[in-house]
């Protein structure tokens, strides 16, 4: 199935939650805002939605500064 995430296509094999997207990436999940479908689902929700053909999903990666 493709999703776009960041205005970029990606096809993903199987079925898999926002949670299991970033972890198979290896993102550091603690540091990120995730919006989905337009949307910005809370983190504890992120292991209940399941990524379907034509999601879209934007990853931000949040960066402290001084």
């Amino acid at each position: 199935m493709k999703i776009m995430v960041n205005g970029t296509t990606e096809v993903i094999e199987r079925p898999m939650t926002i949670l299991e997207f970033l972890q198979e990436r290896q993102f550091d999940t603690k540091l990120l805002v995730v919006e989905w479908n337009f949307t910005t689902p809370p983190r504890d929700e992120w292991d209940k939605i399941r990524l379907t053909d034509g999601d879209n999903l934007e990853i931000i990666r949040i960066i402290g500064g001084g």
